[in-house]
């Protein structure tokens, strides 16, 4: 079906804005974020504070342009399943289980990303097509 062929740009603008998002809010809010991972015991918490932010920034742009995806997804996957071992364990608050699903979900979805990639709306896929055009000139 071709209308099909936006289903993949739509799942990434799904998984990408909100990574965005989380990583623009966690900019405005240094002190809280840093003081949360120190919180939680993680070491070096201003160092995880610019991980999380590349991350979830860098990562989420990546998606929505859909450049290097099968990359940048495996990335944020693992981000997905640590943030949510290390912050949403507390399965007696019901709040921190829900959270801990969504992350897990999270990672499934980012999994799914990079095993089939990025789809035809993409960076990834006009690379692709402009390094074929490429190979076919000197071919020829």
């Amino acid at each position: 079906m071709e209308s099909n062929k936006y289903l993949p740009l739509l799942g990434r603008i799904l998984l990408g804005a909100p990574f965005v998002m989380s990583g623009l809010g966690k900019l405005a809010a240094y002190g809280g974020t840093v003081g949360y991972i120190s919180a939680v015991g993680l070491p070096a918490a201003p160092l995880a504070y610019i991980l999380a932010v590349a991350i979830e920034v860098g990562g989420g742009l990546m998606l929505l342009g859909g450049y290097k995806v099968r990359w940048a997804s495996l990335v944020m996957a693992a981000f997905s399943l640590a943030t949510a071992i290390f912050f949403h364990h507390n399965f007696a608050d019901q709040n921190q289980m829900i959270h801990f699903l969504k992350n897990v979900m999270m990672a499934g979805g980012l999994l799914q990303i990079a095993y089939f990639g990025a789809g035809p709306w993409s960076l990834d896929a006009r690379s692709s097509q402009s390094a074929s055009r490429t190979a076919d000139l000197k071919a020829s």
